[in-house]
């Protein structure tokens, strides 16, 4: 599914709840600019789907949506900067996987995932695919395996930190697969994307979206896909797990909440002309791809993101990371 059919529904979503939530929302709504916070850095996966809905809302809303992009500490930077921001529906915030998995990995967060965050809809999943250097001999998973194994700790990949999709990715497959690769956190997902390109480190568990146009250009190697059935889009690529790893999957999730503390007492008589305006502008974006379209109700949002804690937490433990100590700087 391509991805402006996928925020057809996302941001049809968006149109009938956002109406409802906030505190004195009516047909003004929005009277100035909306700030999109995202926590992961420009050229990242989180970032291109970040600027896809901003684009869309503002041409929905006849009103400027910024993405403001809040990096660092795993996500955690912008999630506490979304928390502490006024429930006026004037802050909306990208979450992912990535603030599931902070949950179980962060002792002392200045925010709590499901009390603070008022869900609004799951946007979309993203599927990754394991990327080489081309200058790495390896055009398979079991020809990484083997040369990972010939070559304990001397092979590396990058992740953008302990606890993001493609850290987690990494620790799946080296727990799988048995190897020893050399973990190199960056600080978002554009940094780690352009180390592997440039050859700093040999190994991705790249968003596809992200990696699409550097595998085009022939800048890197895909080697395998983690979702569980191939891609249409690169059907030539197996999964990992039919690669011998059965049962292996991983990818990331995005997805809208807002500050929580507000009330529900806006005018509906906008939510009509809305959604056919959303409809009409969203069919009409251009055809990106690499994205999984989602799109679900705020109810089935939040049981999803306690869903998701709760699996994160177990994989977390069997990776055997201990918790990590953030201190606020907002």
């Amino acid at each position: 599914m391509t991805i402006q059919r996928s925020y057809v529904r996302a941001l049809v979503l968006i149109c009938l709840t956002y109406p409802f939530m906030a505190d004195g929302w009516a047909q003004a709504y929005p009277a100035k600019v909306v700030r999109y916070i995202v926590p992961m850095s420009p050229g990242s996966g989180a970032d291109t789907i970040g600027r896809i809905v901003t684009a869309g809302l503002t041409q929905v809303f006849g009103q400027q949506v910024i993405v403001d992009n809040r990096t660092g500490a795993a996500g955690n930077i912008g999630a506490e900067a979304a928390a502490k921001a006024p429930a006026d529906g004037y802050t909306l915030f990208q979450a992912s996987s990535t603030h599931a998995a902070n949950v179980s990995l962060y002792r002392n967060l200045s925010y709590d995932l499901v009390r603070d965050f008022a869900p609004v809809t799951l946007l979309a999943s993203s599927p990754s695919i394991v990327v080489v250097h081309p200058s790495l001999p390896v055009k398979s998973i079991a020809e990484l395996v083997k040369l990972a194994k010939a070559r304990p700790g001397a092979i590396n990949y990058s992740s953008t930190g302990i606890g993001s999709a493609t850290w987690v990715a990494g620790s799946c497959s080296r727990g799988m697969a048995g190897v020893n690769l050399l973990h190199v956190p960056y600080r978002g997902g554009g940094e780690s994307l352009i180390a592997v390109v440039a050859g700093e480190v040999s190994v991705y568990f790249a968003p596809l979206a992200a990696a699409l146009p550097q595998i085009r250009q022939g800048r890197l190697r895909p080697l395998a896909v983690t979702t569980t059935k191939r891609l249409p889009l690169l059907p030539e690529y197996p999964t990992v797990a039919e690669t011998g790893y059965s049962g292996y999957q991983s990818g990331n999730w995005y997805g809208i909440v807002a500050p929580a503390k507000r009330r529900r007492k806006s005018s509906r008589r906008c939510a009509p002309r809305w959604l056919r305006r959303c409809t009409i502008e969203c069919e009409q974006a251009p055809e990106r791809s690499g994205l999984l379209s989602v799109g679900d109700q705020p109810e089935e949002f939040a049981a999803f993101i306690k869903s998701e804690i709760a699996t994160l937490a177990k994989i977390i433990q069997q990776t055997g990371a201990t918790a990590i100590d953030v201190v606020s700087s907002i």
